[in-house]
């Protein structure tokens, strides 16, 4: 069953003297953190308004209910955010990065089991999938060229192996 609460971002310090954060966010888009209402706070989940958002140089800048100034918002600082699954629509075809970890990934081709998808690099040229089975490592661009399926109600993905992976 998928996380109900997602890692958004980290808010990293203050911004400006009336209690705004700034906040370092993990989605492909800073835009999309922009969106939200309500964000939920470390582990926790606690629950906090946005009054304001807008991006700022690759950043998300937030005005959150009860942050007034510096101090209030400097105890923010090293916050990781969270969003609620359910207030989230994504288009057809799109996931979250969440649930695709621990997918089994197979050969296209052939079917062969090559392993898990352990970890993820967020890369500048775009997403890297990590896969591990046994004692090898693959390290697979996450791009239609070698991509051929992601299915996450089915438990896995489908790569196309080519020389050199």
């Amino acid at each position: 069953m998928p996380e109900q609460y997602l890692e958004i971002g980290k808010i990293t310090n203050t911004h400006g003297v009336m209690g705004e954060v700034r906040v370092q966010p993990w989605a492909d888009s800073p835009d999309f953190l922009c969106k939200f209402k309500t964000l939920y706070v470390d582990s926790s989940h606690w629950p906090i308004k946005v009054e304001r958002a807008r991006v700022h140089k690759n950043m998300v800048i937030l005005k959150l209910e009860g942050v007034t100034d510096v101090p209030s918002a400097l105890a923010m600082r090293n916050a990781i955010l969270y969003i609620d699954r359910a207030d989230v629509k994504l288009p057809e075809g799109s996931f979250f990065l969440a649930d695709i970890m621990g997918l089994e990934a197979r050969d296209a081709q052939t079917g062969a089991v090559l392993g898990k998808i352990a970890d993820i690099m967020d890369l500048p040229a775009g997403n890297v999938y990590v896969i591990r089975g046994g004692e090898r490592e693959i390290m697979v661009p996450a791009v239609p060229q070698f991509i051929a399926e992601t299915n996450v109600e089915g438990g896995y993905i489908r790569v196309n192996m080519m020389e050199g992976l």
